[in-house]
């Protein structure tokens, strides 16, 4: 459980990496739905151990969670970041769940969230421990100017897809799409 807790540390005394100067990949995405299990937490709270995000991966498999959503698209796992109050460093909700086809009639306890349509930067992270990886990429993400990433981050929805790339969590990639305000017309 270490490492699921690790994963989701934000390590903020660490000095940042140097992004590339390649430009992130953008690509338009249609809304859809991901119905799952959701907190409310911050980075602040994750990095001093008072988190929520470990503790939902620890009941979303000891309680096989997964296999209570209705309607999955796949069987890919989605994280899906939302509700910012404000950027990296204010409240957002976590939802890790699985694309669905549909929204209605999702048992008690479990919520949903509409990927926000628009332009979305596609980074995918090294092969390698999960951890690592996934905390490297968004560490590079954060620090990404607007030109690198293909635009300015949104904040409203940016999700992780779990797919057979990180079934193993020793030699994980994972793919973050992040949210991009609309183009200036």
């Amino acid at each position: 459980m270490k490492l699921i807790v690790a994963l989701f540390i934000v390590l903020a005394s660490q000095v940042p990496q140097q992004p590339s100067d390649a430009p992130a990949k953008t690509v338009p995405e249609q809304a859809f739905y991901v119905a799952g299990y959701q907190v409310r937490t911050n980075n602040a709270n994750e990095m001093s151990g008072h988190g929520e995000i470990g503790m939902l991966w620890q009941r979303f498999f000891q309680q096989n969670l997964g296999s209570q959503i209705p309607d999955r698209s796949d069987a890919r796992l989605i994280v899906v970041y939302s509700d910012y109050a404000s950027d990296e460093k204010g409240d957002y909700s976590y939802l890790l769940g699985a694309p669905v086809s549909s929204v209605d009639h999702l048992p008690v306890g479990m919520a949903f969230k509409k990927i926000v349509p628009g332009s979305y930067a596609i980074l995918t992270t090294e092969q390698g421990p999960l951890v690592e990886v996934l905390q490297a990429e968004w560490k590079k993400i954060w620090t990404m100017q607007p030109a690198q990433l293909g635009g300015k981050r949104a904040f409203l929805t940016d999700y992780e897809v779990y797919d057979a790339r990180s079934a193993n969590p020793r030699q994980a990639q994972v793919e973050i799409h992040v949210g991009l305000q609309p183009a200036p017309r």
